[in-house]
């Protein structure tokens, strides 16, 4: 957020502020009886002192709001008790002035109705004890100003903090756009790149045979579209090992499926590679029908389920018009997410 200076702020409110008690002090000689002066006086330097203190929060508790508020409607009535309104009074109309300064830092605390209102009783006040001609004279108008330019600086500041947190948001969203594209980018050239490593020699054997493959050479190119497919479903299942072992399980007459659907996505490369060593391991050897590999959800302890299913031949089922045969499992294996390190 853009706001003001906040030591500068609470210098100039002090410096403001002693220097209305010190025309208040060096006039006390005029009022009839300077004890509602001096009155006022403490009055004023107790709401200024509150209203500067230099921990409290930037926008004005309501609580405090009214107090203040309280305090200048109070100040004239006391002062003016005791002066003539028909005489120059001189430095004895201080609490104009003062008015207007605590209504300015009220202003700009964030509590500008109060602001407004006091400042309104202020002139209110002055006409009803000295007629319309003292606003001029005596510096209501002058006041009234203060607390005018204040409210403008403050919604200003506060319209120029609100539009920098939308700028920062917006920049924020757009690196992060970035970021994504450009890990989108690299993730499709790095599998474009292993999918064109495992498929170039198999088809450039086809252009230079004509297409002209022996049974076992079509296997093999099944195979390689099983593999092709593992790269864009399995993810960050497969690493070298898992790759060879998926590639010798098919060659055994196995089917294979990996699915990674981003459970993994938060392990690092440590933890990572002790889940696909064991994943490795599992499929290695395995002689059931159909495996089925996929990541689970990063709230769950398990990192990875094997699940190997073997194919029944139930005639049963056929008799009853079952068009697909049921799967047994054979194998369930559950890899367990690898604790972190502290």
């Amino acid at each position: 957020m853009i706001t003001l200076p906040r030591f500068l702020f609470l210098g100039l409110g002090a410096l403001f502020s002693a220097y209305h008690l010190f025309l208040g002090l060096s006039s006390l000689s005029i009022p009839a009886n300077p004890g509602p002066a001096i009155a006022a006086m403490i009055l004023y330097a107790v709401a200024t002192v509150i209203s500067l203190w230099p921990t409290s929060p930037t926008k004005m508790p309501l609580w405090l709001a009214a107090f203040d508020l309280a305090v200048c409607v109070a100040i004239p009535i006391l002062v003016t008790s005791q002066l003539d309104p028909s005489r120059d009074n001189g430095y004895a109309t201080w609490y104009v002035a003062a008015v207007g300064t605590l209504m300015t830092i009220v202003a700009v605390r964030r509590q500008q109705f109060a602001a407004w209102v006091g400042v309104g009783y202020l002139a209110v006040q002055t006409i009803v004890w000295a007629g319309v001609a003292a606003l001029a004279g005596l510096g209501v108008i002058g006041s009234v100003v203060w607390v005018g330019v204040a409210v403008v600086i403050s919604g200003s500041l506060a319209k120029a903090g609100r539009d920098a947190l939308q700028f920062a948001r917006a920049e924020r969203e757009a690196t992060e756009w970035q970021a994504a594209q450009e890990a989108h980018v690299m993730e499709r050239q790095m599998r474009l790149r292993q999918t064109y490593r495992v498929a170039a020699p198999m088809l450039a054997e086809i252009v230079r045979r004509g297409g002209d493959l022996t049974e076992a050479e079509r296997r093999e190119c099944r195979y390689l579209e099983g593999a092709i497919r593992d790269e864009i479903r399995g993810r960050r299942l497969l690493n070298d090992d898992v790759r060879r072992q998926v590639m010798d399980a098919r060659r055994r007459g196995v089917v294979v499926s990996l699915l990674d659907e981003g459970g993994i996505d938060d392990l690092d490369e440590r933890s990572l590679m002790t889940v696909l060593k064991r994943l490795a391991d599992a499929i290695r050897g395995t002689t059931t029908d159909k495996l089925i590999v996929r990541t689970v959800p990063r709230s769950s302890k398990t990192a990875v389920t094997v699940v190997g299913l073997r194919m029944s031949d139930d005639g049963n089922a056929n008799a009853l018009g079952a068009d697909t045969e049921d799967d047994e499992v054979d194998l369930w294996l559950e890899i367990p997410r690898p604790v972190r390190e502290a």
